[in-house]
């Protein structure tokens, strides 16, 4: 596969070609399989991670693409399809489920820590004692 980064994705994907918009956090390719599904993969910490090593592209975690027809699964390293195992429907619920339990946690837990930021930035001297406040209230 080549790749290509890019500010929007293109109307027409074509085969063979890994798009990342690192501007919108975001990987698109077809379908490995030939299938001709668009494969869309958010970037963050709770989906999917992206490497460039100066001359090619490789994702993590695997794309399983569990909701379409074809079911494939597969890695992408170093802008190659490297074919895992095909996964049962038990294997796939379990980690359908283990995700949105993992992508729960993590965006709770990033609305907590952004909460917290705001609250700090608007009582910065929250945790001053009463003399601390006073001074800077005279600085």
């Amino acid at each position: 596969m080549k790749h290509e980064f890019v500010e929007h994705m293109p109307e027409k994907l074509e085969d063979d070609t890994i798009y990342v918009s690192i501007s919108f956090e975001i990987v698109m390719h077809k379908c490995a399989c030939g299938c001709g599904n668009e494969v869309v993969t958010p970037l963050s910490p709770a989906e999917w991670s992206v490497t460039f090593d100066g001359e090619t592209i490789s994702l993590y975690p695997s794309i399983g693409n569990w909701s379409l027809a074809c079911k494939s699964h597969y890695w992408i390293r170093k802008n190659k399809i490297e074919w895992s195992t095909q996964w049962s429907k038990e294997e796939i619920e379990e980690v359908k489920n283990s995700d949105f339990i993992a992508k729960k946690e993590y965006y709770e837990k990033s609305a907590e820590e952004q909460n917290k930021d705001i609250l700090d930035e608007v009582s910065p001297v929250k945790n001053k004692s009463i003399w601390s406040k006073f001074r800077s209230w005279f600085k």
